[in-house]
């Protein structure tokens, strides 16, 4: 399987200050923060696996790199032991899990680089330079549903092995698009990128297709993804070299199947918790009676 499949790798990023999130990111990376009983980070990896996913990098901080190491890897094996003498393994089986994720390297993103969302992304250049292509996710980002991005942009790319990329993309609606890179399409296109114009004013956005943290990418990318090649505040972004790349070649727009949800601010996290809780937990039910309670009290 691994001699035939043409993306076996991807790149996810938490290597940011997390700002918004202080205190509690000085000790905890922000995609360890949970959705139900598991951590964001741990979503963003499902959608990889779903994929076909053979081989995960992730990007952290110097402190973070211990945590992803620990939880990807640390059987607990007293704690598996203590749950075998009570008759509870069941509660074991979540973590048995996590342990046989695909082949999960962490890495620290180079202190060398720039700020910027494409450092974590060049600091794995070493690990993926021989690949044909792979997956870039970031982890602010989670997707609710089937098939999850990365699956999309893989199978998508089994069928135009020719492009140069793929960037995934959902529409939002017209108050918004001043928040967001919002997709510009090449003449005559409505699947070509052209340009992904960053935040632009009410009324004068080019769609309302809104780009986010799930692409696919060659290595060819580290071309323009370097610190040569600095944008605005003097950072270096992600999407800057994809623009790049599509100004000479194919890039493709593809929508999701799924909801993208980002969690790159506390506002926005309370809501993907929510949607989570909404979806999947058993007290899901219960929380329009509890948020009754709460405001008549």
């Amino acid at each position: 399987m691994s001699d035939t499949r043409r993306v076996r790798k991807a790149i996810i990023t938490d290597a940011g200050f997390a700002s918004r999130y202080l205190p509690i990111t000085k000790t905890i990376p922000k995609a360890m923060l949970p959705l139900g009983n598991r951590p964001i980070m741990q979503f963003v990896v499902e959608e990889c696996v779903e994929a076909g996913i053979e081989e995960i990098i992730v990007v952290a901080t110097p402190e973070g790199k211990p945590i992803y190491e620990d939880y990807f890897n640390n059987n607990v094996n007293r704690i598996r032991k203590q749950l075998s003498a009570q008759g509870k393994e069941d509660r074991y089986e979540p973590v048995q899990h996590v342990l046989d994720f695909p082949k999960i390297v962490v890495i620290e993103q180079d202190p060398s680089l720039p700020y910027g969302n494409g450092s974590p992304v060049a600091s794995a250049q070493k690990f993926v330079e021989g690949e044909e292509a792979f997956l870039v996710l970031y982890s602010d980002d989670v997707v609710f549903g089937t098939p999850g991005d990365a699956k999309v942009l893989v199978d998508l790319y089994e069928q135009n092995p020719n492009v140069e990329g793929i960037i995934m993309a959902q529409e939002v609606s017209p108050e918004v698009v001043d928040k967001y890179g919002i997709i510009s399409f090449k003449a005559g296109s409505d699947r070509e990128l052209d340009n992904i114009i960053e935040k632009p004013d009410k009324g004068t956005e080019p769609s309302r297709l809104a780009s986010y943290g799930r692409y696919l990418v060659k290595p060819s990318i580290f071309e323009h993804l370097n610190p040569t090649n600095l944008g605005k505040d003097a950072e270096l972004w992600t999407v800057d070299a994809i623009t790049k790349i599509a100004a000479t070649k194919t890039v493709l727009v593809e929508k999701t199947q799924a909801m993208w949800m980002t969690t790159g601010d506390p506002e926005n996290y309370f809501k993907a918790h929510m949607m989570f809780a909404l979806q999947h937990e058993k007290y899901g039910s219960k929380i329009g009676d509890w948020l009754s309670e709460l405001s008549s009290s």
